[in-house]
């Protein structure tokens, strides 16, 4: 039986009359790389505060392989790297002598694991420049870094893609599949950006104006198979084939940008729907399904929001 590197059981947090967090349980098996995603203000922060026994609950408890966070505090804690509420570094000191400092805090690190670290991280080249000479990217890979110090069997990244480009988010994806990979580690990330979750976790917990509404495998819960139909059209037919495709097979369609027709794929035959908008004049240039999204998932379970992802 696989065992459990964090759980959570109806932990939640009051401040004052606001509930941030409410009754929220979760379970990471050890060896996943699992995504807790939910929109800005949504509770993640706070769970994660309160599962690293940084701030104490309301009501609940909070397990790290097995060890209560506040009962058994320093074993639990023992196991974990965390990164929360992005790095802090000394800007005039280089990442090595940061990695150096912050190693002599925790009980001490040999240089032999701060030179692996920087290397893991992607800065075994500028591990000797200052920090406040570092991209945001880099100061993301440094905070990585610091956390992987002590070998933690349990990396909790919170947003860790925050304020990077599309190249910096997909160089912190690669990372977390080599730490989770060639470390042995399960990691625990947290983040607003559905798509970059969608791309790198095995499993997720969703959470919604601080309640868990669902968790579980990524497959399981978006699909693995083609949910989704799209049918490319003349961009002045996308309006008309909607309407057809409504009208013809009873598919809730929408236009998703100019020329593009989605539809939900049910057991629909495509090369009948196909045929169809042919007959009726549309010049269609492909038709194709494909597996809806997480974040069209989240909207299904949700409803549309305010909330900005």
């Amino acid at each position: 039986m696989t065992e459990l590197a964090l759980e959570a059981e109806k932990i939640s947090k009051r401040f004052g009359d606001l509930h941030a967090v409410e009754d929220l349980s979760l379970a990471v098996n050890e060896g996943d790389i699992f995504g807790f995603i939910g929109p800005n203000g949504a509770g993640k922060t706070t769970s994660i505060r309160m599962m690293l026994g940084l701030i104490q609950p309301s009501a609940g408890t909070a397990r790290i392989f097995g060890r209560d966070i506040h009962r058994d505090f320093k074993r639990a804690i023992s196991a974990v790297g965390a990164l929360v509420e992005g790095p802090a570094f000394y800007p005039y000191m280089t990442g090595r002598k940061n990695l150096r400092l912050f190693g002599r805090l925790s009980g001490g690190v040999s240089e032999g694991r701060i030179n692996e670290v920087l290397q893991m991280v992607g800065l075994g080249r500028r591990g000797d420049d200052r920090v406040k000479g570092y991209s945001q990217g880099m100061r993301q890979r440094l905070g990585i870094g610091l956390a992987l110090l002590n070998r933690p069997r349990l990396l909790i990244l919170d947003e860790p893609t925050n304020g990077l480009d599309p190249q910096g988010m997909r160089e912190v994806r690669r990372l977390v599949r080599r730490i989770r990979d060639d470390e042995n580690t399960t990691v625990f990330l947290s983040s607003h950006l559905l798509g970059e979750m969608e791309l790198i976790c095995d499993r997720i917990g969703i959470i919604y104006r601080g309640k868990i509404v669902k968790q579980g495998r990524m497959d399981d819960l978006i699909g693995s198979g083609s949910d989704v139909a799209a049918a490319q059209v003349a961009e002045d037919e996308d309006g008309r084939a909607r309407e057809f495709l409504e009208q013809k097979f009873s598919a809730e369609a929408v236009v998703v940008r100019r020329g593009w027709v989605e539809f939900p794929r049910c057991e629909r035959n495509l090369y009948e729907v196909n045929r169809a908008l042919m007959d009726a004049g549309f010049h269609v240039a492909s038709i194709a399904s494909r597996r809806r999204t997480l974040e069209e998932y989240f909207v299904a379970l949700t409803g549309e929001s305010q909330d900005v992802f």
